[in-house]
């Protein structure tokens, strides 16, 4: 495979709050388990990436098979759909998978093929006027916009004067949208897979690092019984729908074993099963080479 160059693009550094490191580690690991399949590949920042159109145009991308990414910026995920769609270089994860990960997009999206997920409606931010959810309490507000970049971008809502003081903040942030959930009690479940491959891996999110502390609202887990093929089988359908291979997630379940899904990612940073999950990445990218 030594005639094939694929690029890696990282995460920008705004886009992982408090897991910096743990992201960078993933991206160079599945970066270097390329390498030894006997692939050429170069690496940029997600910066870098966005400036090198302007520098050298669309065409400079060409000499790529594929585009390997844990981009999540506007302009990357414009600049990988125009590449895809202009010049057939593919994307893991591509444009449109990051697009479907908008939490404005993502609810409905899961719904519409049967996924099971909580209630959710979202709010455009229009006008600067705060005009409470249609829902009892409790419930979450979350940024629909894009992705939690602070931990004010998630908050779980029990009165109306945290639900009336986090979004004045959301508006004064300029978060345009909005998406109002359903809190659904149990434990919760932190997940990872490689769609199209064996790989998948979770644990309890009260057992490990917290990105802004939130987990805690659901407590300790229990220990409730659950199928986790059918968690597998659900997160991998999920993948499909939404065109997003490489994944991960949370779900709460309930005392009687019901899978409730409340959250998809793209390409976090799998830190509990970084060794295993690189090589399933790799693995992928490289299959998405050979289809297209």
């Amino acid at each position: 495979m030594s005639d094939m160059t694929l690029l890696g693009v990282s995460r920008g550094s705004e886009f992982s709050p408090n897991m910096a490191d743990n992201d960078k580690a993933i991206f160079c690991s599945v970066a270097d388990n390329l390498r030894s399949a006997g692939v050429d590949v170069e690496c940029m920042s997600e910066r870098d990436f966005i400036n090198m159109e302007s520098e050298h145009g669309l065409d400079y991308f060409r000499k790529y098979a594929c585009i390997f990414n844990m981009a999540r910026h506007s302009e990357s995920v414009r600049l990988l759909s125009e590449i895809a769609s202009r010049l057939g270089v593919p994307a893991v994860n591509s444009a449109v998978g990051l697009e479907n990960c908008r939490r404005d997009k993502l609810s409905a999206r899961l719904k519409a093929c049967g996924i099971p997920s909580p209630s959710e409606q979202v709010v455009v931010l229009g006008n600067g006027t705060v005009e409470l959810p249609s829902m009892d309490f409790p419930y979450w507000l979350k940024r629909g916009d894009g992705c939690a970049q602070v931990r004010e971008d998630v908050v779980y809502v029990d009165c109306v004067q945290v639900a009336e003081q986090a979004i004045k903040g959301f508006i004064n942030r300029g978060v345009t949208s909005i998406v109002v959930s359903e809190h659904l009690r149990g434990d919760l479940v932190k997940f990872y897979g490689v769609e199209g491959t064996d790989f998948f891996d979770w644990g309890y999110a009260s057992d490990g690092h917290s990105k802004f502390g939130l987990e805690a609202i659901n407590g300790k887990a229990c220990g409730f019984s659950f199928d986790v093929s059918e968690l597998k089988r659900i997160s991998d359908e999920a993948a499909r729908v939404l065109d997003v291979p490489v994944y991960g997630g949370d779900c709460v379940v309930s005392e009687d074993g019901t899978i409730g899904l409340i959250d998809f990612n793209d390409w976090p940073s799998f830190s509990r099963c970084r060794e295993a999950a690189s090589k399933a990445i790799a693995s992928r990218i490289l299959k998405t080479c050979c289809n297209g």
